[in-house]
């Protein structure tokens, strides 16, 4: 299974904020890769180009630009995971995403009482979210 991210933040010390579609944020340091591969100098020698780290198309890693990029596995299984408020909630989308539902699955378990609005799932303006505890107690852990 891919960690898909999110976003990415890049911040001080050479370390990535990294937010994945289940609910998780990680701390991943990249300073560990300097001395590794030869690629990633030029992240710690242009801090412009440091900054510049984003999600590319997906969500299955960071990029920098063609030549530097850096796996989802590898930012998942390396990273520290950090608290934040967020922690455990997933967007609709995601959801079905990870467990191959349809979104009309997820609204029909609201309206049957399976999932309870404001418990498991909450609607913010137009996007529902739902906690990864409330979908693994429904639907199982994700393949």
């Amino acid at each position: 299974m891919f960690h898909k991210i999110k976003n990415v933040t890049p911040l001080e010390n050479y370390k990535l904020r990294v937010q994945f579609s289940e609910g998780v944020t990680k701390i991943y340091d990249m300073n560990q890769l300097f001395d590794k591969y030869k690629m990633f100098v030029d992240l710690k020698y242009h801090s412009e180009l440091y900054y510049s780290a984003r999600v590319d198309i997906g969500g299955y890693g960071v990029i920098w630009n063609d030549d530097i990029d850096i796996s989802c596995d590898e930012l998942f299984f390396n990273g520290e995971t950090i608290q934040t408020p967020f922690d455990g909630l997933i967007a609709f989308s995601d959801a079905t995403q990870i467990w191959g539902l349809n979104e009309s699955t997820l609204r029909k378990a609201i309206a049957y009482g399976k999932l309870i609005n404001g418990q498991d799932v909450c609607k913010y303006g137009k996007q529902w979210v739902i906690s990864y505890e409330s979908m693994k107690r429904e639907y199982g852990i994700p393949q």
